[in-house]
């Protein structure tokens, strides 16, 4: 089976996800980083947003998208409101927005899951079909709570609890959650 190649663009809105909380941090505490509050912190985010959508642009389906592109607007709108939430309202958006994209793969089949499922195996029996849809709908909960999570702490945290949350602790959740679903689905496999 040949092995697609890791997408840079992608790579670079990932590393760049992971360290935007500390950038908001060190934005929002550090007085020689004044020049980021807040325009500069969301102009980080909404770059972050536009590498997503350029390195995902041949991925089939509008809600991809849309849902970052919503993702932007709202980003932009919290700016006029409130510059401090939304610089912090962008792991909220990012989150809420693949949520969006696996519900909508749940509405709309396939799957998110069963997409990526395929590019392994082509093709899936009904029960791994079954399964899939069932870490999709996993991943979609998933996304909505740490959105949940975030956003409370965005709004009535600290700034420290808000980066603990946003910088680690959901990076863990994640890992944990995908190292679990794998676990599980070599386990089910072996029975098999």
């Amino acid at each position: 089976m040949q092995r697609r190649a890791l997408n840079p663009w992608l790579l670079a809105a990932a590393i760049g996800g992971v360290l935007y909380p500390f950038a908001v941090y060190a934005g929002l505490t550090r007085s020689g980083l004044t020049f980021l509050r807040p325009w500069g912190l969301v102009a980080i985010g909404l770059i972050l947003i536009g590498l997503r959508l350029f390195a995902m642009r041949r991925v089939a389906g509008h809600a991809l998208p849309t849902g970052f592109a919503v993702a932007a607007l709202v980003l932009v709108a919290l700016l006029a409101l409130d510059g401090e939430i939304a610089a912090k309202a962008y792991p909220v958006v990012i989150s809420l927005a693949v949520a969006a994209i696996f519900g909508c793969s749940l509405i709309w089949p396939p799957t998110v899951v069963e997409r990526m499922a395929r590019i392994r195996e082509p093709v899936l029996p009904p029960q791994a079909v079954a399964y899939t849809r069932g870490v999709t709908w996993l991943w979609f909960g998933f996304l909505l709570a740490n959105a949940f999570v975030a956003a409370i702490l965005g709004v009535w945290g600290t700034l420290s609890q808000w980066t603990l949350w946003t910088g680690l602790v959901s990076y863990l959740l994640m890992g944990a959650l995908f190292l679990g679903e794998l676990a599980w689905r070599h386990h089910l496999r072996s029975r098999a």
